[in-house]
């Protein structure tokens, strides 16, 4: 007996050993490269916690490994797709805050000026609700770096502008300083005030403490201008110093004298947000490349929302915009463009500053980080009260003219509630409203404010923001959102199955359920991912073919031309549902005649969106008896793109009118 026992208790012994082995060597590779690379974090927090020895929270949630990354571990991951080693993909990443903690994973991960480090550089405070198999005792002390006995806050001394100076808007100019500190500068931020110092906008982050600051200067004139620079040392603690005051000669007037001031609107501000992930390099590790049919990547990737800044007929309306409204391109721009918005480029509102990395338009790490402007008890995520309270201008009114509100963390937002996966989520009851749609695609002018009389609206005082902001008060410009409000579409939803993808009602209400209808596929490629009836489809499908077709002769090698043209073919599909017609016999006095019933089948007008750019006629031709042509209306000439205005031709289109009170301008 004893022999035997002897003999279960060896074999016990070493199966249990070898299914140790096992899971170390699945999770070995990447822990053992992140070992080799910062050889001081052996031994430490990183390494092992008494509840969990050889841990993997340096990449992960679940402290046991798998499941959702932790932000660091998403960073590495994305970084192993291009890099040719994990080393190389691990340093990579070292100058980067992927937790958002303010400090660099390098700094937290070796850095021996704090009492705690090294901390860990995937995990903040709120994160922990998501942390697992290890003792929250164990970590609490070790998320951020604290302490050490270095309190003293850097020097800095700002020497340009002295004081005096007179600037021209949309130059550039440098501002220099000297920054000193025993524990040295990490970074410096620079920010404006144009009141005499009572407030400040952010025109710089993390820059390079290399005493230069090349700014180019908004067009917001006046003599009260001050720059602030703010350093911070490697401890964490911050200085700044002030310059001279200096002036601001404004930018010469077009048809009106407009500044940036005119466009100001609330919400987040440019840098109040974590820079965008590029969806060509992050996104599609997971979310593309997989099904072409029903992924996430390859829809979007043709959509005209990820063209919204290569658009060059938006574009072209830029330089008009700019021609006659100096500056309102900034307001342009953040729906266009809201990574560059948000990263303070558009302060050169003709574009000039925006780089390739701006031209993704509308995307994947924009939408999905979107948070819902109007806090609701109970049904907002408890966290947005927090990200609105903290917003310096205040929570927008409305979702509506690019006031969008964007969550600072780099949490993923969405419609569903996940568990799982390679990066956290949060269920988002805003992605599967309308009102998410209204950011972009409910537009008014606040250059105008509505006059006594219905339909006259007049030029409010330059150089100043909307009187209150009420959209109500500003001319209309794109109202596609209110236009679907008062349908039946927001007020019980249509049977309308041609948009209704997989919904078995063929019930639609919302943006999304024509223009990301529900499919049936996986949302990604990892593994595990649930295969959902009501995937929504990111093919954002609108009514722009014609782009497609010029995009790649403008912008070789930043777009896809087999993309493209699945994206206008969605297009030329939708467009198609748009609208029914019917035909009758009828007659005009002596004459035979025809009626032509055309019905409007979308949530919104037909056309609806940007104004000058969109219309609909209709093109009737009679024929005798021996197919000779013999009567036409609405002729269209797409060789020269005249289209003849004849007697009888109905058109649908918007013509935006003069401002009496700029008419003589």
């Amino acid at each position: 007996m004893r022999t035997t026992s002897t003999i279960v208790k060896v074999i016990f012994s070493l199966v249990l050993v070898l299914l140790i082995a096992s899971s170390a060597d699945a999770r070995n590779p990447i822990r053992r490269s992140f070992f080799n690379t910062y050889p001081s974090a052996q031994d430490t927090t990183l390494d092992d916690l008494p509840s969990n020895a050889g841990h993997c929270g340096v990449c992960h949630y679940d402290f046991d490994g798998g499941g959702p990354r932790n932000w660091y571990g998403s960073a590495v991951e994305v970084a192993r797709g291009i890099f040719p080693d994990d080393e190389t993909a691990i340093l990579s990443v070292e100058n980067e805050d992927s937790d958002g903690d303010g400090f660099s994973n390098l700094i937290e991960i070796t850095s021996l000026l704090f009492d705690n480090t090294p901390t860990f550089p995937g995990l903040t405070g709120p994160d922990t609700s998501l942390v697992s198999n290890v003792d929250m005792v164990d970590i609490r002390k070790y998320l951020t770096p604290a302490g050490g006995s270095d309190t003293t806050p850097p020097t800095v001394t700002v020497h340009i502008p002295a004081g005096g100076e007179i600037w021209d808007a949309n130059s550039t100019n440098a501002v220099t300083w000297t920054a000193s500190d025993a524990s040295g500068i990490e970074f410096v931020d620079i920010w404006q005030s144009d009141d005499g110092g009572l407030t400040f906008k952010q025109v710089g982050a993390k820059e390079p403490d290399d005493g230069t600051f090349d700014w180019f200067v908004p067009n917001r004139p006046g003599g009260s201008n001050i720059m602030r620079v703010v350093a911070r040392d490697s401890v964490g603690n911050y200085g700044s110093g002030l310059s001279g005051t200096f002036s601001v000669t404004g930018a010469p007037a077009g048809t009106v004298p407009t500044t940036m001031r005119d466009v100001d609107f609330a919400g987040s501000q440019p840098f109040e947000a974590n820079t965008f992930e590029d969806p060509d390099v992050n996104c599609i590790t997971c979310h593309g490349e997989y099904n072409y049919l029903v992924e996430p990547w390859y829809q979007w990737k043709g959509s005209m929302m990820a063209q919204a800044q290569r658009d060059p007929l938006f574009l072209a309306t830029v330089v008009i915009a700019e021609q006659d409204a100096p500056s309102v391109g900034d307001m342009c721009f953040k729906c266009h463009t809201p990574t560059g918005w948000l990263e303070g480029r558009s302060v050169d509102t003709s574009g000039g500053l925006m780089n390739a990395d701006d031209r993704q338009g509308i995307h994947c790490d924009f939408c999905h980080r979107l948070v819902d402007p109007v806090y609701k008890p109970g049904i907002s995520p408890a966290e947005d009260q927090a990200i609105l309270d903290s917003l310096s201008t205040g929570p927008p009114p409305t979702s509506a003219n690019g006031q969008f509100v964007n969550d600072p963390s780099p949490m993923r937002r969405g419609p569903y509630s996940i568990t799982g996966g390679s990066h956290a989520t949060l269920e988002s009851p805003f992605h599967r409203e309308s009102d998410i749609c209204a950011t972009c695609h409910d537009v008014s002018n606040p250059v105008f404010d509505a006059g006594a009389t219905p339909g006259d609206y007049v030029p409010n005082a330059f150089d100043t923001p909307h009187p209150d902001g009420d959209l109500r008060n500003m001319f209309p410009v794109e109202r596609t959102y209110s236009e679907w409000s008062v349908s039946d579409y927001a007020n019980g939803g249509v049977f309308a199955p041609q948009f209704a993808g997989n919904k078995p009602d063929g019930i639609v209400s919302t943006c999304q359920d024509c223009h990301m209808r529900d499919v049936s596929g996986v949302g990604c490629s990892e593994p595990g991912a649930p295969t959902r009836s009501d995937l929504p489809l990111h093919d954002l499908t609108g009514g722009n073919y014609f782009i497609p077709d010029i995009l790649p002769a403008w912008f070789p090698g930043e777009v896809d031309s087999l993309r493209l043209n699945a994206g206008k073919q969605r297009v030329i599909s939708m467009l198609q549902k748009a609208a029914s017609m019917a035909l009758a016999p009828a007659q005009a006095g002596n004459r035979p005649a025809v009626r032509v019933t055309i019905t409007n089948e979308t949530g919104h007008k037909l056309p609806s969106g940007y104004p000058e750019g969109r219309r609909i006629w209709i093109n009737v031709k009679a024929y005798d008896i021996n197919n000779n042509l013999v009567y036409e209306s609405g002729a269209y000439d797409a060789a020269s793109g005249v289209l003849t205005k004849d007697d009888d031709i109905k058109v649908y289109e918007i013509k935006p009118g003069i401002s009496p009170g700029l008419g003589s301008a």
